[in-house]
Formats: C-alpha cells, structure tokens, sequence
C-alpha cells in the first residue's frame, strides 16, 4: 500500500536556495537545503547512461525505458514542460527523498506555515535529515502544537533546478507499479507549470488533479491490461480510504466550529474529538478487513497502518491540501474542453489572481 500512501500525500518541496535569515528558517536550515539538493543532483547521471551501463539491473533498465517515454507523454499529451527534470537518474541510500514536518493546533485543520523567500508561505518544511525533521516536530510539540513528520518520495524545485540539470528520477520511487510511477512524474512536473506563491491548497490540489487525469490517459493509452487491472484495485482502495478520512475531517472541522474564544470548552471539545477519533479507527478497521477478505498483501496496507496510528490534526490537514480542491480542477478541465494547453492556462490565470478570489472562483466550479 505504499503507493496509496504517496499517491495521498506527495509534498512540493520548493528548494530555498536563498542565504537570508527569514520567517521561516535559520541559515542552517538553508544550508542543509542547499546541501542536501546538491548532494542529490551530484549522484544523478543521464537515463541513457544507465541503460547503456552493463551493471544496471534488467528491471531498472526497463522502468528507466518506461521513464523516457512517461515524459514524452507528459508533453506530447499533457502539455506538461519539456525542460531537463526527470532525464537523469540518482540511487539514494536512504527510504526518502526528504521528510516533511507538518503541524497544527489541537482544535485546529488549519496548517501551521512557514515563510520563505521564493516560494511564499508554505504548509510543511522539508528537511534532507530525518533526525532533523524530528527536532524540528519536538520543538513544534512542545508548543503545544500538533505535528507529523513523514518521508516522501520526490520533490519539485519548480524549475529552479533546471540549469543544474532538472530534478532527477530517485530510487524512492523507480519501482513503484507503472500507474503510480507515471502520476507521480505528472504530479511533480504540474508544479513547474503553474505555481501560485504561498497557496498550498491550491498547489498541490492542482497537481494531483493533473496526476489522476494524466494516468487515466495514459492507462487508456499505453498500459497492459494487467496493468490497468492492478491500478484499477489499488484505486478502489485509494478512493474508498479518501472517502473515510474526508468524512473525518468534516467531522472534525464541526467539532471545532463550536469553540469559542470567549468561552472556550476545552473539555467537551476534546471529548467530541476523542470520539470522532475512535470512529474514524473502527471505520479503518472495517476497511482494512474487507482488503484482507479481498486477498489485498497485509504488506501493502502497512504504510496505511502508520498513517491511521499517527494520525491527528496535523496529517489530516495535510491529507486536505492534496484533496479538497481536486474537484474544482476537474470541472475546470471539463469545462476547458480536456484541452491540455487551455486547462493549464486558465489554472495560470487563477494563479495569478489574489487568492480570495482564487477561493471564491475554485468554490464556484466545484458547485
């Protein structure tokens, strides 16, 4: 089930390369940005390099043929950029690309956010260390926040990285099943389309929209039938765990909608939200079980497992910037005719406009 986890929850990490003190990092968070980036762009070679080397395994080979023609995909048939990201591959030594540390208030769905230059005002922050990224969550925890800290499997320096040769193809993600593999490519190459500084939501809802209108085409188009099958089942299962943790943040967000900063009832607002909790893992169960009966590998529901342990404001809110807007970017698709080009230029215009507007024009095509 890790690619039902990474297909919920795959993070933008804007790299910082900037060397001032800002709101949101100290120069040593900076440096170990620009460190750890570097050090991953420095193992990274040409895909053809690695094809054409003797010692690279059969199945690497083969996914890195799959690559080449997932990214002439992405721009022949989604108007996604032509540029260098995703030509060059690196082997990392470790499970993730990077660990992003996300935090919110204990009666809050609202992100905590941390400012950058380059990118605005951002959800999450990413560090190259895990042990770093958990500092980070004890310090934020000790405020009284909240607080997640997950490894994710790519990031998307929005361009930036172009002339040092683009973001590379990772081995934290190259042997992912091919329909995983392919939307996730989509998704990291819809941030170096459209970008709107400081909107999370609005960013990472954009591009997962890409990434599940993008492997559609590309299932229809390019997969094997076995292929289709096994991400059509891995799609139930990913639709029916957004379905339950959708219903648990509206749940939730209720439940918080009640607290008054007059009169706060901390007590009966943590007992309201104790249940909802206790609810919401009895429904997981209930899920869990039917994949079992269906013959779904228990290893494959792992990560779930983790998510469901873990979980509390703090991934919930960080589930909803990749999900909740996702309905709007449909109806805009639609609306634009499935036109590649036109879909992402109105997706541009929306970008560019102050985002209560953004809000109120994505809250209009989501009816």
């Amino acid at each position: 089930m890790q690619r039902i986890a990474s297909s919920l929850l795959i993070p933008l990490l804007a790299l910082l390369l900037s060397g001032c003190a800002h709101s949101g990092g100290t120069p040593g968070y900076y440096w170990q940005s620009l460190r750890g980036h570097l050090a991953l762009l420095q193992a990274a070679r040409p895909v053809q390099e690695w094809i054409d080397s003797p010692d690279t395994p059969a199945p690497l080979r083969a996914r890195l043929e799959l690559a080449r023609k997932a990214r002439a995909f992405s721009i022949i048939d989604l108007a996604l950029p032509d540029n260098a990201s995703y030509r060059r591959y690196a082997r990392l030594d470790r499970r993730a690309a990077v660990w992003n540390v996300v935090a919110a208030g204990p009666y809050s769905l609202e992100l905590h956010r941390w400012c950058f230059p380059v990118t605005g005002c951002i959800g999450y922050r990413g560090y190259f260390d895990e042990a770093d990224a958990r500092a980070e969550a004890a310090r934020l925890a000790a405020t009284g926040l909240e607080v997640n800290v997950y490894g994710v499997p790519a990031y998307s320096t929005l361009c930036y990285s172009n002339w040092l040769g683009g973001d590379p193809l990772l081995s934290t993600f190259i042997a992912w099943p091919e329909g995983d593999f392919v939307r996730l490519l989509f998704h990291e190459l819809a941030h170096q389309q459209v970008y709107a500084e400081g909107d999370t939501a609005f960013n990472e809802s954009y591009a997962t929209a890409v990434e599940r209108l993008g492997v559609q085409r590309w299932l229809e188009r390019h997969a094997t039938p076995a292929v289709r099958a096994q991400f059509a089942a891995s799609e139930q299962r990913r639709a029916q765990f957004r379905a339950l943790t959708r219903a648990t943040r509206e749940r939730l967000a209720a439940i918080y909608e009640q607290k008054s900063d007059t009169t706060p009832d901390h007590t009966a607002l943590a007992a309201m939200k104790s249940e909802a909790m206790l609810q919401f893992h009895a429904n997981y169960a209930l899920l869990r079980s039917r994949w079992l009966a269906a013959h779904t590998p228990p290893a494959q529901l792992a990560p779930l497992d983790q998510w469901v342990r873990e979980a509390n404001n703090a991934s919930f809110a960080a589930q909803g910037a990749y999900d909740d807007l996702v309905p709007a970017f449909v109806a805009l698709f639609e609306r634009e005719g499935r036109d590649w080009p036109r879909f992402h230029a109105a997706v541009r215009a929306l970008a560019k406009m102050p985002q209560p507007g953004r809000e109120e024009a994505l809250k209009a095509l989501a009816g």
